[in-house]
């Protein structure tokens, strides 16, 4: 969103740090996904950033399916949340259905703690981007996405989400 994730921070005794936004709305969605390929154990980072204000439906989430299996070519287990998005729609169910080498369990439900991919969301929000005051949701994306980029090669990290969950994956 375009207001602040405001966090503790440090700053000299006496001088407050002042956020400077104004209370707007905007925001961004995004659909993101953890990959673990199963023999060597490498990691992935994909991720589609939305339109501006617009929530999460079952067209986005097939289409991106159809990117990650575009990109890793190879049958798959998608692992997710109980969302209405995921695989209750009817549009997802018969993409799936169509594509037989795409698999998917759920979590579940309210469960994130469970859900490595909350680690990606966690880490960008309260960490790299609090405090982060954009002027406008050009300059949001624009950030959003080097952030992302920049945590796709940290492996370490990746790794360390599917950890913390302590799954056995």
């Amino acid at each position: 969103m375009l207001t602040p994730t405001v966090r503790r921070t440090f700053a000299p005794r006496g001088k407050t740090p002042i956020h400077k936004c104004w209370d707007r709305r905007d925001r961004i969605s995004a659909i993101s996904a953890i990959t673990v390929s199963p023999k060597r154990q490498r990691l992935g980072l994909y991720f589609q950033l939305l339109p501006d204000n617009q929530n999460v439906r079952a067209e986005q989430v097939v289409q991106f399916l159809r990117l990650l299996d575009r990109q890793l070519r190879r049958p798959m287990t998608i692992i997710w949340d109980r969302s209405n998005t995921h695989d209750r729609s009817r549009l997802v169910r018969e993409y799936l259905k169509r594509h037989r080498r795409i698999r998917t369990e759920k979590l579940p439900a309210y469960a994130p703690e469970l859900n490595p991919d909350e680690g990606v969301w966690s880490y960008t929000k309260y960490a790299r981007m609090a405090n982060y005051t954009p002027v406008d949701s050009v300059a949001l994306r624009a950030t959003l996405t080097d952030e992302l980029d920049r945590l796709r090669a940290r492996k370490d990290l990746l790794r360390s989400f599917i950890t913390h969950t302590e799954l056995p994956l």
